[in-house]
This record gives structure tokens, C-alpha cells and sequence, in this order.
């Protein structure tokens, strides 16, 4: 067949028209927030996404590769799961919440009191409330690699944050709208900003609190103008969806076998993720500590106290969205 120059001019507009961030065959983007590290030291976040990579690696026999960009080096961070939606990222590990606003039903990632442990937390994978979560991901251009919950609590300036009362007057971080709602009506005002944007809020007295995971209370080195923490290590109402995600449109161009490796090595970092944020929810405590701060744990009264807040404002705010949020809190509160 000859190709006419329209033909050909048709063909080079194409190619030049994929998307940078899946540039060529069997070579995937990974994108994310937090500080780079190395296979074995950093935050466990970073840390996963390099073992992955060097897995599919491994199994693919060099046919499928990945590569690491952290720190928003490759894109803004609220702006990556739009691009997952629209194939231009290849894969992203990402609070689900922060994409709250585009995807009503991903605020279900950090809902106030609703996931009170890591064992409720892994059992949404495979229970209706995960597959319900699926289906509308899926619906969306985006399938769910690894399942990554983690415990968190609050870093504060001036004095604690430990009950509802504590939180009147105080500007605060939640991490979702839904942790906004709850903290809103105990008496703070919140600010809204990504979780590696913390620090300077922080230290210019634009925020006197955040609440956010161990792992970032460790990696973005809050304790340096922390004067007090509240614990995730023993009980929180403070439980984040931040999986590992790949776009649906990449992730269809695979060839089967290569699909198959990322969803089997991606359900196999599950494990070494959780061990992980464990092992920071009990770190951080320690470095803050030596820090100087005082560290507080939230007793079961005051976990109740939170948790009935956060279902007469933010469940029932959620429950209201639509029939999606509906069915998505209902499946969620059966493992209650």
C-alpha cells in the first residue's frame, strides 16, 4: 500500500500526539508526593513504588520497566489523578481523597472514624465496600494496583489537639473534606493544602495544627516545630486510602502477561506496606518525642467522641452525595 503525504503527515501527527507520560512500550511513570529514597531507607511510600518497579522488572525479564519521580517532580500533585483518568500518567501512589472533588465517592478514602484499624482497612479489598469502590474508579479510568491504608495523627504548634474540645480556635489541616467537616463542628477552622506543603503553613503560623499519616509527620520532619503529637499508634480516627494506582487506558495497552504482573506484584507490596506504616506510626512517636514534644494516645472515650461528631457531619454529608456515597458508607459501616 502506498501512503499518500496526507497519510503520512496524519500518522507523524499521531505519534506526536501520545502522551509523554507513557512515552514508549513496556516503560511506565510513576508519580508521587514524597521525599525520594532508596530501595531500603525512606519513606516507605517512595520505597514501594522502587520495589515495584524493580519487581515487574525482574518478572517481565526487562520487558516492563518503571521509573520513580517523587516529590511532584513529574507533576503537581492534586493534578495526578486527573491525569490517571486521562491516560497522560501511567501510574500514581496518592491520597484517594485528595481527588475528592473531581470523584465524590473517593472522599470515602479518608472519612473520620469510618476505617478504625489496619485489619478493617485491608478487609475493604475484597469486602462489597471495595468492590463498590472499584467499580467507580474503574468507571473512571483508574484501577486500583496496591491497597495502602495508614494510621495518622495530629502535629500541633502551641498546645495539643487530642479531644474535640482542644480543637476550638485552632486552624487546622484535616487532609479531606470530610475531616474538615468533622473538625468544623468541633470548633476549628481548617486550611486545605497537600500533605508535602505542611511545613511552611506550619512554620509561618498560617496553621497551628495537621493532622496527616506517621509517615509524613516522619518524612516532611514536622517535629522540628511541633510541640505536640498525637499518636496513631494505638487508636485514631485518622485512617487513609492512599493506594498505588495505574491508569486504566495504560494499563488496557499492556499485553496480558505484563498486566498480570503488575496486579500480582502490586497486591504483594500490600503486605510490606502495612508492616510499614505500623512500624512509623510507633517511629514517630519516638522521634518526636526526642524532639521534645509531648506525645498523647487517644483512649477509646475519646476515639468515641470523634466518631460520633464525624457521623452526624461528615457520614451523613457523604451519605447525602449520591446513590454511589449511599451505598459506599453503608458496605463501609458492615465492617464497623
Amino acid at each position: 500500500m502506498t501512503l499518500t503525504r496526507r497519510d503520512w503527515l496524519a500518522a507523524t501527527a499521531a505519534a506526536t500526539a501520545w502522551p509523554t507520560a507513557f512515552a514508549q512500550a513496556g516503560s511506565l511513570k510513576i508519580s508521587h508526593q514524597f521525599p525520594s529514597g532508596t530501595l531500603e531507607q525512606g519513606d516507605f511510600r517512595d520505597r514501594l513504588c522502587r520495589k515495584f518497579a524493580a519487581e515487574i522488572d525482574k518478572r517481565s525479564s526487562g520487558a516492563l520497566k518503571a521509573s520513580v519521580y517523587p516529590g511532584s517532580s513529574l507533576m503537581k500533585t492534586n493534578a495526578q489523578f486527573s491525569a490517571l483518568r486521562k491516560g497522560a500518567l501511567d501510574m500514581s501512589l496518592v491520597p484517594l481523597s485528595y481527588a475528592g472533588g473531581e470523584v465524590a465517592e473517593t472522599n470515602a478514602g479518608l472519612m473520620p472514624a469510618l476505617v478504625p484499624s489496619y485489619e478493617q482497612g485491608a478487609a475493604w479489598k475484597t469486602a462489597e465496600v471495595g468492590k463498590l469502590l472499584s467499580k467507580v474508579l474503574d468507571d473512571k479510568g483508574v484501577i486500583v494496583v496496591s491497597w495502602v491504608w495508614q494510621a495518622g495523627g495530629v502535629a500541633s504548634r502551641a498546645r495539643p489537639l487530642v479531644t474535640p474540645d482542644d480543637a476550638k480556635g485552632l486552624k487546622v489541616r484535616g487532609g479531606s473534606r470530610e475531616m474538615d467537616m468533622m473538625l468544623k463542628q468541633a470548633g476549628a477552622s481548617v486550611i486545605t493544602l497537600p500533605s508535602n506543603e505542611i511545613y511552611a503553613a506550619m512554620q509561618t503560623g498560617a496553621m497551628d495544627a495537621a493532622m496527616t499519616s506517621s509517615t509524613s509527620f516522619i518524612s516532611f520532619k514536622l517535629e522540628e516545630i511541633a510541640k505536640h503529637l498525637t499518636s496513631g499508634r494505638q487508636r485514631t480516627y485518622w485512617f487513609m486510602f492512599e493506594p498505588l494506582m495505574i491508569s486504566k487506558e495504560v494499563f488496557n495497552k499492556l499485553p496480558k502477561a505484563q498486566q498480570d504482573i503488575v496486579m500480582a506484584v502490586g497486591a504483594e507490596m500490600e503486605v510490606f506496606a502495612r508492616d510499614a506504616a505500623k512500624a512509623d506510626d510507633k517511629a514517630a512517636a519516638e522521634i518526636y518525642a526526642k524532639a521534645g514534644a509531648k506525645v498523647y494516645d487517644m483512649d477509646e472515650p475519646t476515639l468515641k467522641k470523634w466518631q460520633a461528631i464525624a457521623r452526624d457531619t461528615a457520614w451523613k454529608d457523604f451519605g447525602e452525595k449520591n446513590e454511589s456515597c449511599a451505598a459506599i458508607l453503608k458496605a463501609a459501616q458492615k465492617l464497623l
